[in-house]
Parts: structure tokens; sequence; C-alpha cells
């Protein structure tokens, strides 16, 4: 840690210094031990710092100027569209009117709410090429969850039981091969061929009356779209198995293409990136799942509809999968969705695409000199590169993502998809300007150099962080969550 930064507030801390002025306790006192067990009642006080307020507040502005965020820096983090998030849909979800509201209040008071998310499940059917929406799931892979117990459902209906299968390419997301372990489905690789896209042969190969679903990212985690995607349909929905489109590579493909167009029968979004929702920090995401018209039945219940012009939950739905969120999603991620929709508008949205293609393939274009691009065809959104030039120099992809900290940029993807050795997965989205695209290229390109010149200024990298590199093993196992003397 450096020495400018050791002024931490313990070591501030005086005895008599106060951050607040509480008033005088009117609540009686009572015997806690009446109250509690013996073992939740403290025994002496908290060893907590005694700081001025003044003191208190530079405290956490300093903690919080640590942080990364797309609001302070580029954020190239490939798969993950990390994307401005536009201010005004922040103040619109902080209406009293909309982030007042509480699940429980009755429909004939919340129709305003409920149309709101009555048009967000219209436009994102529409956008997809579905026929119904549901709002419910928290995130993508709640999402993906939920669209294959929607298959299974399905499967299980027409007294199909045999489908045990779920198919998902070595290039898809991660989460894909979970999620169909934990919807009860035996997850399948199919592989990817030499052009980074599904191997149609091998497709053929696994494919069978066992095949419950395929699950496809697309545009795939390699940036590439899949050309073979309609014969792909073809061979899936032949042996009877669905299509499950993971649409968390959707800002690809806005105005563009729909899932529903390419022969798919699920599909789930996540709002969270494509659509501009917050998603720093963990969370809150947002999942919805579209399907088309023969597996409405089975959507997760309730299912928000307007009858007679009023908005209400059909809670009446037999062969749904139930209920699989409290409530109805994550409201305020829902209402940052629909306000950015309706601002972009259509013609908004195609830009969007177009702009996300551009920028990915500028980089690529300026970076393929100094890395190895496995696929060097054009791509979407997002590329790879592959570091396995700096490799043989003793430099890896690690050491080159630590390297771009010093820089001021946080690093892209790195060892995803798991079938490019040294990978490292760039997203650049929309929203950033060429100078900031031309900043990281730059940054790049030195370290590209540095590697071949002096190696050793990279493998111990970063210099300018608050703290230096760590043992991310040892971090991760045992961590030191309380404070340490210096």
């Amino acid at each position: 840690m450096k020495k400018k930064d050791q002024a931490l507030i313990f070591e501030l801390s005086r005895e008599g210094r106060r951050g607040a002025s509480l008033p005088e306790n009117d609540v009686p006192e009572v015997d806690v031990e009446d109250l509690w067990p013996d073992d939740y009642v403290r025994t002496k006080e908290p060893e907590l710092p005694e700081v001025s307020e003044l003191q208190l507040v530079r405290h956490y502005t300093a903690l919080s100027k640590r942080n990364f965020g797309v609001d302070s820096g580029f954020y190239p983090l490939g798969s993950c569209t990390m994307k401005y998030n536009p201010k005004i849909n922040e103040v619109i979800a902080r209406m009293p009117g909309l982030a007042h509201l509480h699940p429980y209040q009755p429909e004939s008071q919340v129709q305003g709410a409920l149309q709101l998310m009555h048009e967000l499940q219209e436009s994102l059917a529409a956008i997809t090429g579905m026929k119904e929406v549901t709002l419910q799931s928290a995130a993508g892979a709640h999402g993906e969850w939920s669209g294959l117990m929607i298959i299974r459902s399905f499967h299980e209906s027409n007294g199909d039981y045999n489908r045990t299968k779920v198919i998902v390419p070595d290039s898809a997301h991660g989460t894909n091969p979970a999620s169909a372990s934990v919807a009860g489905f035996d997850p399948v690789t199919v592989k990817t061929d030499e052009r980074g896209l599904v191997d149609m042969d091998h497709l053929r190969e696994v494919t069978g009356e066992d095949t419950a679903a395929l699950m496809l990212t697309n545009p795939n985690t390699l940036g590439l779209f899949e050309e073979d995607i309609v014969e792909m349909a073809e061979i899936v929905h032949s042996a009877g198995g669905k299509l499950y489109y993971d649409g968390a590579n959707s800002n690809a493909i806005l105005g563009k293409a729909t899932a529903g167009d390419m022969g798919f029968d699920v599909i789930h979004l996540n709002l969270h990136k494509t659509f501009t929702g917050p998603h720093g920090g963990g969370g809150p995401g947002s999942g919805p799942v579209g399907v088309k018209a023969e597996l409405v039945p089975f959507l997760p219940r309730p299912l928000l509809v307007k009858e007679d012009g009023q908005y209400k939950w059909d809670y009446d739905r037999p062969s749904s999968i139930g209920r699989i969120k409290p409530f109805y999603g994550n409201y305020g991620i829902n209402v940052r969705a629909y306000a950015y929709i309706r601002s972009m508008g259509p013609e908004g949205l195609h830009q969007v695409s177009e702009d996300a293609v551009l920028n990915a393939n500028y980089l690529r274009k300026r970076l393929e000199r100094y890395y190895d691009i496995p696929y060097p065809q054009y791509c979407k959104h997002e590329f790879v590169l592959s570091a396995k030039r700096q490799k043989k120099l003793g430099v890896r992809a690690l050491d080159i993502a630590k390297r771009l900290l010093d820089y001021g940029i946080h690093p892209p993807t790195i060892y995803f998809p798991l079938n490019v050795e040294e990978c490292m997965m760039i997203e650049p989205t929309e929203t950033e300007a060429k100078e900031t695209l031309d900043e990281f290229a730059d940054a790049m390109i030195t370290i590209a150099k540095e590697a071949e010149e002096d190696p050793n200024l990279v493998l111990e990298a970063p210099y300018e962080t608050v703290i230096s590199r760590l043992d991310e093993t040892k971090a991760a196992r045992k961590p030191v969550l309380t404070y340490q003397e210096q």
C-alpha cells in the first residue's frame, strides 16, 4: 500500500471525537438479557474509530474515488456490455409515482405502473420477434433457467420425458451449461469450427430424440454472428427440440434481426446490459423471457395482461411453471429500460447496433498488428484477441490486464471463452467516442511493445493503483475483511 494512503480512518481516531450529534435516548432502558440469548448480547463497546464528521466524509469520499465505474472510465469488459447508463433514466426511475409504489397495492391504484410494464413487454416482444414476454426474471442466468423450465414443461405436457439433453456450444456464455444442469438437463457440448462458428457436422451428430433444446449465444462470445442459424433451427426442430436464444449479446442486432425470425422459440434479454440498467456491484439485474405462441401457456404466473382497457395480473394459468420471483420483477430496472426504449425509438436502437459493431471492428483493426486475432473476419459488438505472441515473451493476458490499470482503463474480460488461448475479449459498446477507443488502442499497443522491450515492466504491474498486484487465489480463498493495523 502506498505511503499516502496509510493514514486510514483508524489511524485518525482520537478519543472523544464524534462524527454525529444524536438526541438523548428517550426510550426506557430494559434488560437486554430478557430479550436476546446471551450469545447475541454485546459485552463490550464496538471497536469503532472516533473521528469528526469532516474526517468521516473525507474517508468515504476517498474510498468512492477508488471504485472504478463506467462513469469514471472506459470499461471494455467483453460480453458484459458496460455501456453508459443515461442519467435521464435514473431521474425517471426515481419519480415518486414510480419509486414509491408498493407491490401489495391493489391493481386499481397502480394502473399507470402496470401500463408501463405491459408496454415494455410489448416492446420487447417486438424487438425479439416473440409472442409474449414476462418481466419476472431477476437476471440473465435466472432468465436462462426460466426459459429452460418452460421448454421442459412443454415437452412434459406432450408426454415427452426422454428429452434430457441441452446442446450448448463451447463458445456460449458460461452460465448456459450451468442453467441447463440446474433445470434438470444434461448439457452436451457442440464444437466450434475453424470459422469460430458452430460445427454443423458435430451439431447433427449430437442432435437426436433425446434433445430438449439448443442453447445458442448469438452473436457468440467470439463476437461472431452464426451464419448457419437457419440450418441449425431446421436440424433441432426436425428432431423435436426447441431453440433457446441467449440474448445477452443483443446489443449487436437491435433493429437488424430478431430471434423469432431466426427460428428461436425462447429468448432472454439482459435489461441491465442492452437496455442500460446499471449492473455494477453484482446487481440489480433483469432478465425478461420471451416465447413463441405455443409456449405462452407455460410462462411464469402471474402474467400481466390487458382486458377491457384495464391492466391486471392473470393467475389462472394451469400450465405455468409457477412464480419464479417474489412480486413481479426488478421494477426499477424495468422502468429504466422502458425510458431507454422510448427515448431511442426504432431508429435509435438501429443506430445502437451499427455504432457498437463499428466501434468493435475499429479496435480489432487497430490491434491486429500487435496481437494475434484468431478469427480475423468482421466481428459484431465484440471481438477476441490472443496474447499467445506475448506469452512467448513471458507476458500473459493477466499481466496485460494488470498493466492496463496503470493507464486508467478497466481490463477487458480475460481467459474467456475457453477455446481461445490467452484470450482477451473486448467490447467497446456504442457509447464510447473515437478518442476513448484510440486511448485504449494506444495503451494496448504500448503494452505490446513493453512486453517485447522490457517484460518485467508488465509482469510487475500495476504501479499506479492503491494496492499493487495481489495473490488473487489467496485473496479469493482467504480474504481479509477486517481492519489490520499497519
